[in-house]
């Protein structure tokens, strides 16, 4: 009975995604599947810290995993799966982004509407919030996303991983193929640019309180 219970304990636990990898390296494609489940959203919201646009973000999450699923069998264990499968999410992204300015070149031109905030991230509401306060967060959201649009793209994968994911600089380095040292370069040259454009924001908008007020 005990013996019982031990293994159906162990059977419980979720498998690590080294053993996972290895499974799906062997072709089983539900240990893939799982992968997909634990990081889908992980790898979403790169995408869309990358690229600013929801629908573009969701193709490149498909993308990534499709990139994931055709080269796992080369995947060495030298590094964590997820900092590999980040690498590959920054990868398309980067991708896009060029694909994306190489078109904006050529097609812009003077009368083009300029893009405004739509597409920034959507959030579940939170009603222990006041109203006011929940307006706040999202405006709030939004100039932080118009920033990060604006950063270029070698600071922005480094500012996505590190400020927005959580990653450690070695970790980072490890996903970008970078050194520690490049890393914390692009990071702080990625902060003050980032700083600069919402303090530009935070004196934008107390200008406009001040005006109400008066």
């Amino acid at each position: 009975m005990q013996q019982f219970q031990k293994s159906t304990i162990l059977q419980a636990l979720p498998q690590a995604d080294s053993e996972l990898v290895k499974k799906a390296q062997q072709g089983n494609n539900k240990a893939f599947e799982e992968l997909v489940r634990r990081y889908e959203q992980k790898v979403y919201n790169i995408a869309f810290r990358m690229l600013g646009k929801e629908e573009e973000a969701k193709d490149a999450m498909q993308d990534s995993f499709l990139r994931a699923y055709r080269f796992i069998s080369k995947f060495k264990g030298e590094s964590t799966f997820y900092t590999w499968l980040y690498r590959i999410t920054t990868n398309v992204c980067l991708t896009r982004l060029k694909q994306r300015q190489k078109k904006e070149s050529l097609t812009l031109s003077l009368d083009q509407p300029i893009a405004d905030a739509e597409d920034a991230q959507r959030e579940i509401p939170d009603f222990k919030y006041s109203p006011e306060l929940l307006h706040e967060r999202q405006v709030m959201q939004k100039a932080l996303q118009s920033a990060i649009n604006e950063l270029p793209s070698e600071y922005r994968s480094v500012i996505v991983l590190r400020e927005l994911q959580g990653l450690s600089n070695k970790e980072v380095s490890k996903a970008l193929r970078l050194t520690v040292a490049s890393v914390k370069s692009r990071l702080h040259r990625g902060r003050v640019f980032l700083r600069n454009r919402l303090s530009k924001y935070i004196e934008n908008k107390n200008i406009i309180s001040e005006k109400d007020k008066n």
